[in-house]
């Protein structure tokens, strides 16, 4: 094997050109590996963990392009990097000769289509407050994707936004349906009657497509940016979106989602809903139910929940997703069979901060302490969408490599017994991330067998059949490989803890003994 490490100084392209850059680059003759990307530490590092050992990686900086090649020989490693090389110039004549109008400025953006009323902003952090600051003072709401924002730049663009009557979706906001057009990661729903307000990107995705395939739809989705409900932000555009959507004539429910929220915050979000006109159904992961229930709103207790009531309150009828406890049971018991005795650990590996909040609060509550965003250890549930993983790099939802190493990772470690995933899908999502996950599903389950083990995968496709990727079609990849696909995230990690409990019961108790081989 030859490696070739390649580094371009001062040289930036945006991290989803170089994702797709890197999956061309991979498909070149005689090449075992290769990346396209960005110098940063997060990068640096995904290099070393996939075998990359040429010590000038440590020279490279964030500003830095870095190409690596790992190819049979050192005359495929040169051909490799002459057409990589190639498909760089290529790109970037592609975008000099685009018929689509560039701008230099948001000011000539404005300029050329000032009817638009909606400003959507992706920039490096360091540029985005002055972008958000520039599009709020022209009166155009905002929805603004990126993050590396302090919190203190939030606040000062949230009470600009507040005091002209604008949204200021963001910073970190990745989700938004506005008049039945999805913005950042959406998913294709139908129009409908419930209207949402989300502090988290994935977790409004989840409730609206399950709102869909529960078959209502959406009337708007206002994102607020995972910050909204903490203590310096105090709500502020939440608080803002209740009030459009109580005064919107199609929206007849309003549903609130929020990733755990302060105290203080919370009370004050609640006693703004409590004033609405209209059914206000609310899930704040973690939150105090009893809160939500003393302002007389419609408390929910995981995001399938939510999305059911809100259809069960405007079709007026029960709707349900969920799975029967006994079929868990005999699922869990299928799988826990195969299992050795050492095998005891869920591990989770999340796209969507929300799903992971919901994951690591249900496990919680079941089995005490779950590790999050540190090594690896016992029962640990990562998002690897934070902003300490994705700084110079493209969102897990749209770049797979490092959840597909750490993947790997897991199938090193004896004692893990259930591999959580979520396959996001929809507008900005990878084209096809089961596809692009289900090889190394296949070898990490087949490194356990090296063992005499068996690794249980169980994962939740987020996204509706009128998606891009079509939701049964992912869903058939997952189940061709070997994963148990479950309709919800909140039925996945019901199983993975069920799991948990048959393999942990059957050791105290001794009652199947046959169950667990001596591995």
């Amino acid at each position: 094997m030859e490696q070739k490490i390649i580094i371009k100084k001062n040289t930036y392209y945006d991290s989803v050109s170089l994702m797709n850059l890197t999956e061309k680059a991979k498909l070149l003759p005689d090449i075992k590996d290769a990346v396209v990307a960005m110098g940063t530490e997060t990068n640096i590092q995904l290099l070393k963990g996939i075998g990359f050992t040429d010590s000038r990686l440590d020279e490279s900086g964030p500003n830095d392009l870095v190409i690596a090649i790992d190819a049979i020989d050192l005359d495929s490693a040169e051909k490799a990097s002459r057409a990589i090389e190639d498909l760089l110039v290529e790109k970037k004549s592609s975008e000099d000769k685009a018929d689509e109008v560039q701008v230099a400025s948001l000011q000539y953006a404005i300029k050329q289509n000032p009817e638009a009323n909606v400003v959507l902003i992706s920039v490096p952090g360091e540029y985005a407050y002055l972008e958000a600051k520039k599009a709020l003072l022209a009166d155009k709401h905002v929805m603004l994707f990126s993050d590396n924002v302090t919190i203190e730049q939030e606040n000062r663009l949230k009470e600009l936004a507040v005091s002209k009557g604008l949204l200021m979706m963001g910073p970190d906001c990745g989700t938004a349906i506005i008049n039945n057009v999805p913005l950042a990661f959406a998913n294709q729903v139908p129009k409908g009657p419930i209207g949402i307000v989300g502090a988290s990107g994935t977790g409004s995705q989840e409730v609206s497509s399950l709102i869909a395939r529960a078959g209502s739809g959406i009337s708007q989705l206002i994102g607020t940016g995972g910050r909204d409900l903490s203590e310096k932000i105090g709500g502020k555009i939440m608080m803002l979106g209740i009030e459009a959507l109580n005064d919107d004539p199609d929206t007849k429910v309003i549903v609130l989602i929020s990733k755990p929220p302060a105290q203080s915050v919370m009370e004050k979000v609640l006693s703004k809903a409590s004033m609405c006109k209209k059914p206000v159904i609310v899930h704040f992961i973690g939150g105090d139910r009893s809160m939500v229930e003393k302002h007389r709103l419609i408390a929910t207790e995981s995001l399938e929940e939510t999305a059911l009531k809100a259809v069960e309150v405007t079709m007026g009828k029960a709707i349900t997703l969920s799975v029967d406890n006994s079929d868990l049971e005999k699922v869990a018991a299928s799988e826990s069979a195969k299992m050795s005795k050492r095998q005891k650990y869920i591990r989770g590996l999340y796209s969507g901060g929300t799903l992971c909040d919901e994951a690591m609060i249900f496990l919680q509550r079941k089995f005490g302490k779950i590790f999050s965003n540190t090594p690896l250890d016992r029962d640990t549930i990562v998002d690897l969408g934070d902003d300490e993983f994705t700084k110079g790099k493209a969102h897990p939802m749209i770049d797979l490599a490092y959840r597909k190493m750490r993947l790997l990772n897991e199938a090193k470690d004896t004692e893990v017994a259930v591999v959580l995933l979520d396959i996001v899908i929809g507008y900005g999502s990878h084209p096809d991330p089961a596809g692009a996950m289900v090889e190394t599903i296949i070898i990490a389950k087949k490194e356990f067998e090296k063992h005499g083990q068996y690794l249980s995968v169980i994962a939740s496709v987020c996204g509706t059949e009128s998606d891009p990727q079509v939701l049964s079609k992912q869903e058939a990849k997952l189940k061709e490989a070997g994963v148990i696909c479950m309709p919800s995230n909140y039925q996945a990690v019901r199983l993975a803890a069920k799991v948990k409990e048959v393999l942990l019961r059957g050791r105290k108790s001794n009652v199947h003994p046959e169950s667990f081989r001596d591995k």
